[in-house]
């Protein structure tokens, strides 16, 4: 087990990347304040963890009230409908201000269990149990949650951090090639943004990383995470640095709200981001052709898209962009390359070459 400290004064938690954590009951049980636990999965994992992670907690704590609420599986089920099954649950079992939550899934569930978490009772204890690359790298750390809303992507939530992060690599076996593939487009992004020596790795290793390699997936997680806890240790509330992390975001939620949440997977979606904000950073003369045919070459070898979808037009973009939250004042803000390893907050005072990026990926040039 590899371990790692995101820092935050008294909200400080540790981070473990291991085999097998979803049964470590010893690891969760010191950090309840009480004896209620409601666990947060959903029909697709729920069925394969569920049952070890209530024996390892029960070993641990005989004492225990574990109650259970599974959620439909999939990126169309985030929202306050479904949020709502997470309160009633809560409130049909009179679960206290003591009580935790523990979100058993990939970020959907962790995203919706944290909101969840930060809301009732103004506020109880959450531990995110991630069991996909991307919640294991990105969602799970740093703790922004939310929900989705139809005009766009995790528009309402929270700023509400986990006690503790178990990545279970050995869930990523059961994890389909498109789910790994989707999470190591988060891992692609640490290297582009800051990370070179990261970036080098990936493009060494991508081959291993997507056979399922459990040692290079355990090291991927480990610098992926460290990269962000570093990243949010210094900007919990994203007043600057970490806006950072959202490259390729801007773009990619433009694609996944207007195709419909889910039908693009976010990893899918950041992917073309990044490549389109890699084009747009040569356009604006930051980085050479070169650059841009490197990054591509990795995402592809990640078996990732790197154009968005040719039925979007830029209009549309334009109209998902301009309600980002990194906007300021009606100005559109976004996170490009200075070059590779390094990105940079740039406000767009004019859209030309914006345009022009977007109607050559989409071939409307």
């Amino acid at each position: 087990m590899q371990s790692l400290q995101l820092d935050l004064g008294d909200r400080s938690y540790a981070i473990h990347i291991g085999s097998k954590l979803i049964s470590r009951g010893d690891l969760i049980t010191p950090l309840l304040e009480g004896k209620q636990i409601l666990i947060v999965t959903n029909t697709t994992v729920g069925p394969i963890y569920l049952e070890t992670l209530k024996a390892g907690l029960l070993e641990s704590r005989a004492d225990l009230e574990i109650e259970i609420c599974i959620l439909p599986d999939g990126e169309a089920y985030k929202d306050i409908a479904h949020l709502e099954k997470i309160w009633n649950r809560l409130l049909e079992a009179g679960f206290n201000r003591k009580a935790t939550l523990l979100a058993l899934g990939g970020g959907v569930i962790g995203d919706m269990s944290g909101f969840a978490a930060a809301c009732y009772q103004r506020g109880v204890n959450f531990i995110q149990l991630p069991t996909t690359l991307l919640s294991q790298v990105d969602s799970s750390v740093g703790g922004k949650t939310g929900v989705n809303h139809p005009l766009g992507k995790n528009m309402l939530g929270a700023f509400w951090q986990p006690r503790l992060v178990l990545a279970d690599t050995s869930s990523l076996q059961t994890l389909p090639k498109r789910e790994l593939a989707a999470g190591m487009a988060e891992v692609i992004k640490y290297g582009l943004l800051g990370d070179s020596e990261l970036l080098l790795w990936l493009e060494t290793h991508i081959q291993g990383l997507m056979q399922g390699d459990e040692q290079l997936l355990t090291e991927a997680i480990a610098r992926s995470c460290q990269c962000k806890a570093t990243i949010v240790a210094e900007d919990e509330r994203e007043a600057g640095q970490r806006a950072l992390l959202n490259l390729g975001h801007t773009f990619g939620h433009a694609i996944e709200t207007e195709m419909g949440y889910g039908q693009w997977l976010h990893g899918e979606a950041v992917a073309a981001g990044m490549w389109l904000a890699a084009d747009l950073s040569r356009r604006l003369g930051w980085l050479e052709a070169s650059d841009c045919e490197r990054v591509e070459k990795l995402l592809k070898a990640a078996q990732l898209p790197v154009r968005p979808p040719k039925e979007m037009t830029v209009d549309q973009f334009l109209k998902h962009m301009a309600v980002d939250k990194k906007n300021i004042d009606g100005q559109l803000r976004l996170v490009l390359l200075e070059h590779l390893g390094k990105a940079k907050l740039h406000s767009l005072t004019e859209l030309e070459e914006l345009k022009a990026c977007l109607n050559s990926a989409l071939g409307k040039a």
